[in-house]
């Protein structure tokens, strides 16, 4: 008896999973999904480095360059915390997949003298 009201229940209610293409999924404001800087605010104090537990990121003061492994990330923000400048923050939307794993590299831009 528990089988047939097991089979009616599930024969006339809604589907739990989300249909993704159809309907994108609802993402929450405390979601972490992947770190983004503004470059342009960026010291290079390497704070965000030293921080990192798994060593995802990586800075270049000589170069004016900050770079992150994406799939070595593990959202733990502790970087974004850490950050004196508060350059670094959460986004929630996550990180594209993709084939390869890839690193993103930011340059800060050379500033002019008058």
């Amino acid at each position: 008896m528990k089988l047939v009201k097991t089979i009616f229940k599930n024969l006339f209610h809604r589907p739990v999973t989300v249909q993704y293409p159809d309907a994108p999924a609802h993402v929450t404001e405390r979601t972490r999904g992947h770190v983004e800087i503004q470059i342009e605010n960026c010291v290079f104090c390497s704070m965000c480095a030293r921080n990192c537990p798994t060593g995802a990121i990586h800075v270049n003061r000589t170069a004016k360059s900050w770079s992150i492994e994406r799939f070595g990330c593990v959202q733990c923000r502790a970087c974004v915390d850490g950050c004196p400048k508060k350059c670094l923050r959460m986004e929630t939307a996550y990180t594209e997949p993709g084939p390869q794993k890839k690193t993103d590299v930011y340059t800060q831009a050379a500033e002019e003298t008058a």
